[in-house]
């Protein structure tokens, strides 16, 4: 199936409503299944969530989480410190290459029983019973999932959880979200330097979160307002302090032309603002590495150059995001070039609005390079490879498009 998308209609003001953040979401509901008195208000409505609460709902021997790494890597987790049969723990063929090696070892360094049943380093993973330790040190430069699939279960350890970490540590805002909401459900712990320590805690505070807005979903009307010549969007259901590393759009796309303006409590505006573009917008992605792909393709579709670092983490994600923008962008004809850490855009003239230029953009089984590459149909007409992958964080990506004036037809 491909996606042709076009703008059809100019649409001066539209309103969009937000489900909730994914990564919110599937750490509250590990916190749950550990401690059942969590309420959960607007849980996320996307696969990976639905996949993550099937499967722990499940009572079958071999659970399938398909292209959910959030789900694999906190399941796995959970349940090595839960489990009391033998569980295999599975997922689709490109989940199977994504490596998971540095969590596996540091479970087993706390006692764990996780075997590889195909490559090492690598799902599928049989989970036997086991009484996990309490210390652990991991490298912290690898992704920060890791830490957090650790810190999730370690209030649930009899003597609690002391994480030592090595190296740079990656993504901390995700870590910081990881620990924020535990401190919600009355779990102490400190974070100080290289060492996290967590607090056994027996039983939970009834306590009900109520999950903002994804952050990672509002970057693509961030890119289509940036791309616009007069576009405001109302984003509803996000709070004025965010848990989310990804709502550093506010200051990224103020360079780029997007003014955030707090409607109420709970709802933002993103309003186009005509100012002077800088010659190369550079960021240090390392704290926010889902926001590269948006962030390129807005910069491509300005004709403006882009410098970003902090990328390292995104060859290990649904697939290697930097070759995949390197190969894509290429096609349209941009000049891109990548390293292990780094994407570097060279600035163009883009000659083809408004034109059907027949090039289909791959989307490598990756939902955001689907909605990253798809807001470029405020500029030109765009076709989309597999356009249901969206499905993964953001099923009503299309219909939310069309409140904005962009047509997808699927064929």
């Amino acid at each position: 199936m491909i996606a042709k998308l076009s703008k059809y209609k100019d649409v001066s003001k539209a309103s969009i409503f937000l489900s909730g953040s994914k990564s919110e979401s599937n750490r509250l509901l590990i916190l749950q299944a550990l401690y059942p008195d969590i309420e959960i208000e607007n849980i996320a409505f996307c696969d990976d969530t639905l996949v993550l609460q099937k499967a722990l709902a499940s009572q079958e021997d071999t659970l399938d989480i398909h292209h959910a790494g959030t789900a694999m890597r906190f399941l796995t987790a959970y349940l090595a410190a839960t489990t009391k049969k033998e569980i295999t723990l599975t997922g689709s063929p490109s989940m199977c290459q994504r490596p998971i090696g540095h969590l596996v070892a540091a479970l087993r360094d706390m006692g764990a029983a996780i075997t590889y049943t195909g490559k090492k380093g690598y799902p599928p993973l049989k989970i036997a019973p086991a009484v996990l330790s309490g210390s652990v040190t991991i490298d912290a430069s690898v992704s920060s999932q890791y830490i957090s699939a650790l810190a999730l279960i370690g209030p649930y350890l009899k003597k609690g959880l002391t994480l030592t970490l090595k190296g740079n540590i990656t993504s901390k805002p995700y870590i910081d979200m990881t620990l924020s909401l535990l401190s919600q459900i009355g779990v102490a712990h400190t974070f100080k330097g290289q060492e996290i320590r967590i607090l056994p805690l027996k039983k939970s505070n009834k306590v009900k979160i109520a999950v903002e807005g994804d952050w990672s979903s509002a970057s693509y009307f961030y890119s289509l307002v940036a791309l616009s010549k007069n576009q405001s969007v109302h984003l509803s259901c996000f709070k004025t302090t965010s848990l989310q590393a990804d709502a550093a759009l506010v200051s990224m796309y103020k360079k780029l032309g997007v003014t955030t303006t707090a409607i109420d409590s709970q709802t933002i505006a993103l309003t186009k603002n005509n100012i002077l573009l800088p010659s190369v917008f550079k960021a240090d992605l390392t704290p926010s590495p889902d926001l590269a792909q948006t962030i390129a393709v807005t910069c491509f579709g300005l004709g403006i150059a882009c410098h970003l670092t902090g990328l390292h983490t995104l060859k290990i994600k649904e697939t290697d995001r930097l070759v995949a923008l390197q190969n894509e962008l290429t096609k349209l004809g941009a000049q891109v070039k990548v390293t292990q850490n780094s994407l570097l855009l060279e600035p163009h003239k883009i000659a083809f609005k408004n034109r059907d230029l027949g090039i289909e953009i791959a989307t490598y089984e990756d939902h955001r390079m689907a909605m990253a590459f798809g807001v470029l149909a405020e500029l030109f007409c765009i076709t989309i490879q597999d356009p249901m992958v969206v499905t993964k964080s953001y099923p009503n990506f299309y219909s939310d498009l069309k409140k904005v004036g962009i047509r997808a037809d699927f064929c």
